[in-house]
């Protein structure tokens, strides 16, 4: 299946009193049409900064991104905005700071469509805001409520809507259920699988809980330090990881089970400073298989298996 999204050396700096931060470094990567590519990684590793990058939302430091092969990063923003901001569309994590309190459900979703289909008259948007509710799951009786009077899954049905009423092909979803019960974890999940066998939708779906991620993704990406340090198929990596970074954050999977063994895999050490790093493995100061190598140069990210990247001097140890 042909790639929808293509990823090529991303970057993206800030500018600190301390130097640059590099919260997105050389990422590459690619997403086929239809397919979810599941992002993960410790807090602070620059899984939101990515996803909000290829949204334009941050500009790119360096880098291409491909979308049906026009590079939507280094296009004038407004050209982008014309021609790609209603295919590519975002969820956002808190769904109660990215909704405006001051307006209700449907004019929350009648939004979009009136920046975006001007020639829209004003039943014609309704009655498409309308059928986007239906098409999530919020009653028709919610039209007039306001997201303060609603609980965390219909607020988060509401972006969803939002996301979903341009009729995008790409969507970043930024750990939308990271907020909310489990209860209703599973039921946005379950809808958003829905939506995508229903659309053909393509989804970058972020998260740094590895048991979600296993359930929604084709392939995922383990990110670190702005790095992306192992690409794989979703079901390989919970098999057969090879990087000990993606190793590591499999291991703290709790099991349910007080009789199983389990075996931790402790990260000790000193986190590297994302600020100006040196060109060395960034996971090195708290790998335990690190040698000079690892601190002297900068791990490629390499096909070790078809379809399975890593980027490790030691890989073939792990394999």
């Amino acid at each position: 299946m042909a790639n929808l999204l293509e990823v090529k050396n991303l970057k993206k700096y800030f500018s600190t009193p301390r130097g640059m931060l590099h919260a997105v470094d050389n990422v590459t990567f690619n997403i086929e049409k239809g397919k979810t590519l599941g992002v993960v990684g410790e807090s602070g590793c620059g899984k939101s900064t990515l996803g909000k990058t290829l949204m334009r939302l941050h500009e790119p430091t360096d880098g291409q991104v491909l979308f049906k092969g026009d590079d939507i990063a280094n296009m004038p923003i407004k050209q982008f905005k014309q021609k790609y901001r209603a295919n590519i569309q975002m969820i956002f994590q808190d769904p109660y700071a990215s909704l405006d309190p001051r307006k209700s459900v449907l004019e929350l979703i009648e939004e979009p469509i009136r920046v975006h289909n001007r020639s829209y008259t004003k039943a014609e948007i309704k009655s498409h805001a309308e059928e986007m509710m239906e098409f999530v799951g919020l009653a028709k009786r919610l039209s007039n409520s306001y997201p303060h009077e609603l609980d965390g899954g219909r607020r988060q049905r509401i972006g969803i809507a939002r996301a979903l009423s341009l009729n995008p092909e790409f969507i970043v979803c930024d750990e939308p259920v990271s907020a909310l019960d489990v209860s209703i974890q599973a039921q946005i999940l379950n809808l958003l699988q829905d939506l995508q066998e229903d659309k053909g939708l393509t989804y970058m779906f972020i998260t740094h809980d590895m048991s979600v991620v296993k359930h929604i993704s084709d392939d995922i990406a383990v990110m670190y330090l702005g790095q992306m340090v192992e690409k794989c198929p979703a079901e390989e990596i919970f098999k057969d990881t090879i990087h000990p970074y993606s190793q590591a954050l499999l291991s703290a999977i709790p099991i349910p089970d007080v009789h199983a063994s389990h075996d931790r895999m402790i990260m000790k050490g000193e986190l590297t400073s994302p600020i100006d790093p040196k060109p060395c493995c960034r996971f090195a100061a708290r790998c335990p298989y690190a040698t000079d190598e690892c601190r002297a140069k900068e791990p490629a990210l390499r096909e070790m298996r078809p379809g399975h990247f890593v980027a490790c001097h030691q890989a073939e140890k792990f394999m």
